[in-house]
């Protein structure tokens, strides 16, 4: 049975939600589904996010499901009663990485530098959130892979359409997208159809990626 960092690191793109209500929430996630996308993130600074996470697991067995913006252990324990198959952060917590490593669920925390990528590693996180990685650019990803070879990577901040394949050959395990693919304007508009059609184009650059290596 393959892990849940194997299937990020299979799907390559997370969808990073941050929803102003769970109606908002659902209606999104459906179409992002209908795009293809099968991996996403709700942010614990959602409204009725640990509510919105259980019931996305009840909707779609087959999501795997995660919670964003998990800033230390309590909140990491409730997401995963929540249901969540994975946590991220944009920071760095020894203890809310081991709170995590507990119960069996990976925790992805935000590192900027070599070290921070190397001190969650030893910490034992399974893979590191770059972030913002708008603000060190694909390059920076292939030059982390010479000394550190071993650690994988989800990309986040800034990636878009554009520049997601570019990521993904310098080295990206993974992608995390936030506004490029669930943007608050096009939801408080209702055009479902367009997350959808973005999901689509995201999840045809994962499998071209997937395809070449």
């Amino acid at each position: 049975m393959k892990s849940v960092i194997d299937r990020i690191s299979e799907e390559k793109i997370v969808s990073i939600i941050r929803a102003e209500s769970t109606e908002n929430l659902l209606s999104t996630v459906n179409s992002l589904y209908k795009g293809g996308i099968r991996m996403v993130e709700v942010t614990m600074n959602t409204p009725g996010a640990l509510k919105g996470i259980e019931e996305l697991k009840a909707l779609y067995p087959d999501l795997i499901i995660g919670a964003g913006t998990v800033l230390d252990s309590e909140t990491a324990v409730l997401s995963i009663m929540a249901g969540a198959s994975f946590l991220l952060a944009p920071t760095l917590n020894r203890k809310t990485i081991e709170a995590a490593n507990r119960y069996d669920v990976p925790l992805i925390p935000g590192v900027f530098t070599p070290t921070e990528a190397l001190t969650a590693y030893e910490y034992g996180a399974k893979m590191v959130k770059i972030f913002p990685i708008r603000k060190l650019g694909p390059a920076f990803l292939t030059d982390l892979k010479g000394p550190l070879p071993f650690i994988q990577t989800m990309a986040v901040g800034g990636i878009s359409l554009e520049n997601a394949k570019d990521y993904l050959e310098a080295g990206a395990t993974s992608l995390g997208v936030g506004s490029s693919l669930v943007d608050d304007e096009v939801v408080k508009k209702g055009n479902f159809e367009e997350i959808e059609r973005r999901a689509f184009h995201f999840v045809e650059i994962a499998t071209n990626a997937r395809t070449s290596r």
